[in-house]
């Protein structure tokens, strides 16, 4: 049987990825010119964080290298064991160039050891539903090919939708122009985002306002979400607990019989998309 690994890109909190006997790669973000590993917030002080960003300071995120994937997946396929890797979208960073040339050398020293790697072609938990589900297939007895079969399946049903709080975040990024930031700020615009079937993330729509932010993500969910019943709904947040809290809220008074859960953004997404975000992640209908 192979060892499950995830990245902390795919986000989740670490005691789920204890109970499912996930190894996870860190993957670094740096602020304050200090470079960190995000750790599903086992030791991160995602509170600071954002702190920190929103009293000015940059938060950058960067690849793994070479050596980076060597050390986490060697000492598995040394010991003789193979390796099934689900990942986030490969469209989102040039990391997965690092992790090939990683793997080829691996493959020439380990021709018998076999590593399998699935994109989940999605982010944050987008990327995680999609991980939980296939670590307790795999925890099940399935095999990597069973777990690859039902994950080109389900990564079909998984609905993301989050909006931007402060625009200028997506400005450092290079996703909108300065002048669109400046106006868009004045105009208390929220882009509403996504992320398209092949892994890239897109802008839907914008909106004026934190409640039609809000009430556009409560449609979707009211128009989407699964019926059936027990599946976990999350709504994430960065640093904006408040409104997150009210937003889960409602989502429990509309009589779907689903688990509505609430989890941080962390450090490495939110150095995208910055404090005040708000999420919806959920199974589709």
């Amino acid at each position: 049987m192979s060892i499950f690994f995830t990245d902390t890109d795919c986000e989740m909190d670490y005691v789920t990825a204890e109970e499912l006997n996930i190894k996870v790669i860190g993957m670094p973000y740096t602020i304050k010119g200090q470079e960190q590993f995000y750790d599903f917030g086992k030791n991160t002080n995602i509170k600071e964080f954002y702190d920190m960003m929103r009293s000015g300071e940059v938060a950058t995120t960067s690849a793994l290298n070479i050596e980076d994937y060597i050390e986490y997946f060697e000492p598995i396929l040394s010991a003789g064991e193979d390796i099934l890797y689900v990942h986030f979208s490969s469209e989102l960073s040039g990391t997965f160039d690092h992790m090939k040339v990683a793997l080829n050398t691996l493959n020439e020293k380990y021709p018998d050891r076999k590593v399998t790697c699935f994109d989940t072609k999605n982010i944050s938990l987008g990327a995680g539903i999609q991980v939980i589900e296939a670590a307790k297939l795999h925890n099940a007895g399935a095999s990597d090919e069973e777990v690859v079969e039902f994950l080109t399946n389900f990564s079909k049903k998984i609905g993301i939708y989050f909006y931007v709080d402060n625009l200028k975040y997506l400005k450092r990024g290079g996703r909108i122009s300065a002048t669109s930031a400046v106006m868009g700020t004045m105009l208390n615009i929220k882009p509403i985002l996504s992320v398209t079937d092949d892994g890239k993330l897109e802008k839907l729509t914008t909106v004026m306002g934190t409640k039609k932010a809000v009430k556009f993500l409560y449609n979707k969910f009211t128009q989407e979400v699964t019926d059936e019943e027990n599946t976990d709904v999350y709504i994430v947040d960065a640093d904006n607990k408040e409104i997150g809290d009210s937003f889960a809220k409602d989502l429990e008074n509309t009589g779907k019989k689903v688990n509505i859960k609430r989890l941080d953004v962390g450090p490495v997404v939110g150095a995208h998309c910055g404090p005040g975000t708000i999420g919806l992640i959920f199974v589709k209908k």
